[in-house]
């Protein structure tokens, strides 16, 4: 649990409620008093929110937030940023009318980080399909996120349950994998991750294991030359920038735990690859990172369960790592306003990473 003092900290972290129909708003309303040493900005519309709240018998003393008034943002409280919905809102009920409404609040939530206004973004899960469905092309958070800040390359990593995954490529059919990893690709990645892990992990000097894309990693070229011909290269770049990365190894058996004594972090070369192990491990508690972005990004490792909204059914523990999380990447990095902050954090111990080796 986290111990806020109202007197030296001053963060402020902006979450995005995501698709309103789904569970999103469910656990915004469960964060009207919290235990963060931090001020939380909700951008959802109020009515949502507020309604979803009684429905659940959770308190609704939520504030009000304006990017264009002078607040007093108190840690433990919650504070709702009003966007208005386009359509009646009906748990479970996707509408495709409210789609923009999802990403203005992604937006406005994602440009006052950028200003520097709020130390870090933290999503609840949308709905990619009814996005979609509305005509705005819309690939995931991700890719979403890079293309407004203007970024040309990020990294997806996992953290959970003691581990940390980031992925070489995210949502793409397996397919078209090995067409989309490359030499630069692989260097890029690889910098992007080592950087992170040093000023937001707290790692000083960074292991990272890599998994081969092949079945025991290519086996010599038997099985598939990707390893040979853009992994292996890519890799001994990587350490001549002094980066140390291990591989490519067989990706059935990089999770052992020998391997992952002292390791800091794994990467997969796809989705699939990482993922089941570290969701085994976490699942409903783990958190979804956006690294090489300039601003801090957590997200819940879930969707949006249409058919547990407003149920009361649902697990916080994902959303708690999240906002956790969120708030130690801040502190590490020095985006808070207070170097208190980061003294408080680091006495505190993580609910993501626990006491194992990662």
């Amino acid at each position: 649990m986290w111990i806020s003092d109202s007197k030296t900290i001053n963060s402020v972290i902006g979450l995005s409620a995501g698709e309103p129909a789904g569970i999103g708003p469910d656990l915004c309303a469960g964060l009207a008093h919290h235990d963060y040493p931090a001020h939380l900005v909700i951008a959802a519309d109020r009515s949502v929110i507020l309604t979803r709240a009684a429905l659940l018998g959770l308190p609704t003393s939520f504030g009000e937030y304006s990017p264009h008034a002078s607040h007093k943002l108190e840690p433990g409280r919650a504070s709702i940023w009003h966007h208005p919905v386009a359509a009646t809102v009906v748990a479970g009920q996707l509408n495709v009318a409210n789609s923009a409404y999802v990403l203005n609040c992604l937006n406005s939530v994602t440009d006052a980080c950028a200003a520097g206004v709020m130390s870090a973004l933290v999503t609840a899960p949308l709905q990619k399909s009814i996005i979609e469905e509305s005509g705005i092309p819309f690939t995931g958070h991700t890719e979403y996120l890079a293309q407004r800040l203007h970024v040309p390359r990020v990294v997806m990593m996992l953290v959970g349950g003691g581990l940390r995954v980031a992925l070489a490529t995210t949502h793409l059919p397996l397919r078209a994998v090995p067409d989309a990893i490359t030499i630069d690709g692989l260097g890029e990645i690889l910098d992007i991750l080592h950087h992170a892990l040093r000023n937001q992990f707290n790692c000083p000097h960074p292991r990272i294991l890599v998994a081969g894309l092949n079945p025991h990693a290519g086996e010599s070229g038997h099985l598939g030359f990707e390893e040979i011909e853009v992994i292996i290269p890519a890799l001994n770049a990587a350490r001549a920038r002094g980066i140390n990365a291990v591989g490519p190894l067989p990706a059935d058996t990089l999770f052992v735990p020998e391997r992952l004594l002292e390791a800091d972090c794994v990467l997969a070369m796809y989705h699939d690859q990482g993922l089941p192990v570290l969701k085994m491990h976490s699942f409903g508690e783990g958190v979804n990172v956006t690294l090489g972005l300039p601003i801090i990004r957590t997200s819940v490792d879930h969707g949006t369960a249409l058919d547990r909204a407003g149920t009361g059914h649902l697990e916080r523990g994902s959303l708690n790592a999240a906002i956790a999380l969120a708030l130690n990447m801040s502190a590490s990095t020095g985006s808070s306003s207070n170097g208190a902050l980061a003294t408080q954090l680091a006495a505190t111990p993580s609910p993501v990473t626990g006491s194992t080796s990662f």
